[in-house]
């Protein structure tokens, strides 16, 4: 579930696939700091929200207070059951792909997932360190804790930088586009108005991040909440055939 490269919006472009792809496993090998509803007491999840806030988590730990690295903060919903699938055997296969000289497009990357069932993926939304992050997390994590979502992360802050937190939050399969579109519109009822971008997590484990050699978009919907339109709602943007989802 590494997805580093989307914490650091609009820089993407400084780094390369590869260091991406390092960042990302280099977050998801450091603890995480996670909150466990299916077996923690719900007792207990008001005082890890306001501890582990993602704009006072540093993440690359204190050494004066001899605090570790942190690669994530997570909560699991009361009902997540863990589903990856057989990424040794996708990225196999996309081994193989890539010596055949076959050209890769959108639904190559999508055959793969279906065939090896590497389906799940995640809206992802880029904040600003401080209230703003704090505050998201907190209806996000909420409505985890709650069953409306399986599982969602949030990166910790970078002191002494301006890098944004990423929030992502996650789906069973990103094929469904009708179940894709309730987890948009649960997330807007959270109130979160930003930006939001899906991503399905067989690019993450392919090593497809922005500017990647294939010329792909690792993100295939985005989603703009319109203040406009009454009722408010999300305009979708499905960004492979470039069309309007809702």
């Amino acid at each position: 579930m590494s997805d580093q490269d989307d914490g650091d919006a609009g820089k993407e472009g400084a780094f390369s696939a590869e260091h991406l792809a390092a960042e990302s496993m280099a977050a998801d090998m450091d603890p995480w700091l996670v909150f466990d509803a299916r077996k923690t007491p719900r007792a207990e999840f008001e005082e890890w929200l306001q501890t582990y806030q993602p704009s006072r988590v540093s993440r690359f730990g204190d050494p004066e207070h001899r605090t570790e690295p942190v690669g994530w903060i997570a909560i699991y919903g009361p009902n997540y059951c863990p589903e990856s699938g057989d990424v040794v055997g996708l990225q196999e296969a996309w081994e193989r792909l890539q010596i055949s000289g076959r050209h890769v497009t959108f639904n190559t990357i999508r055959e793969l997932a279906l065939n090896h069932r590497v389906l799940t993926g995640k809206w992802l939304m880029h904040l600003d360190t401080g209230f703003k992050v704090d505050h998201a997390w907190s209806g996000i994590a909420r409505s985890v804790l709650e069953g409306r979502f399986g599982v969602a992360k949030v990166s910790p802050c970078y002191p002494s930088s301006d890098r944004k937190h990423v929030i992502c939050i996650y789906t069973d399969d990103f094929t469904d586009e009708e179940k894709v579109m309730d987890a948009d519109a649960a997330i807007r009822g959270t109130g979160v108005k930003c930006l939001l971008s899906y991503k399905p997590d067989v690019y993450t484990y392919l090593g497809i991040y922005r500017d990647n050699r294939w010329h792909l978009c690792p993100t295939i919907y985005e989603s703009k909440f319109d203040l406009e339109c009454i009722p408010r709602r999300s305009r979708i943007i499905n960004k492979v055939s470039n069309t309007e989802v809702t």
